[in-house]
């Protein structure tokens, strides 16, 4: 199996738009793929240049979404993905991980809602199963937020400027817009195993 890193920000939008098309390669390319998510700022541009970047993004990822044919209801501006990335977390240890991806990011793009609100949070993973006492554990477990961290620092050194990214070997593809590469290059890696 290949390895894809797997480089995400709740709070992207180009996350929201990977979210609801990435699942159909790595299912199809039968991949370990290697979750890392980020919390806060890590993967996306800075408090200042997003000020001046949201403009753009929110003419942008409308334009996506009429393409795709999803909903977008932008989150309050507020709206801290720490949590979430650490949830993320739980989700992935009771192999949830997808599910809850598409369901924080649906809530979170989709209806316009607060992802690092607890009551959110809790409320987007009772319908996976996941009960809300763990959930709030979970977003507030220092070992959590430690990895999220981690996983800035590493994406930080392997070159990560934007999310999602994806890393394979020595290869590395960046934004919603590279999934059809992403897809390409497994193919390609697969081939030349056999």
């Amino acid at each position: 199996m290949l390895d894809v890193l797997f480089y995400f920000n709740f709070r992207s939008p180009y996350c929201y738009l990977a979210s609801n098309a990435v699942w159909d390669v790595f299912d199809a390319e039968d991949v370990n793929l290697v979750w890392k998510p980020l919390g806060g700022w890590a993967g996306r541009s800075d408090p200042e240049r997003a000020k001046i970047k949201i403009p753009l993004v929110r003419q942008d990822i409308k334009r996506w979404t009429q393409k795709l044919g999803i909903p977008m209801v932008p989150p309050p501006i507020s709206t801290d993905p720490t949590r979430a990335g650490a949830v993320s977390l739980l989700a992935e240890k009771h192999g949830k991980l997808k599910d809850y991806i598409i369901a924080v990011m649906n809530a979170e793009w989709a209806e316009g809602r607060d992802i690092g609100d607890l009551e959110v949070l809790c409320d987007v993973c009772a319908g996976l199963g996941l009960e809300a006492g763990a959930v709030i554990e979970a977003a507030r477990n220092p070992d959590y937020l430690a990895i999220l961290d981690r996983n800035a620092e590493d994406a930080k050194n392997a070159g990560v400027f934007g999310v999602p990214t994806f890393v394979i070997g020595e290869e590395m593809f960046w934004g919603n817009d590279r999934i059809d590469f992403v897809r390409d290059h497994l193919q390609e890696q697969r081939a030349q195993q056999v």
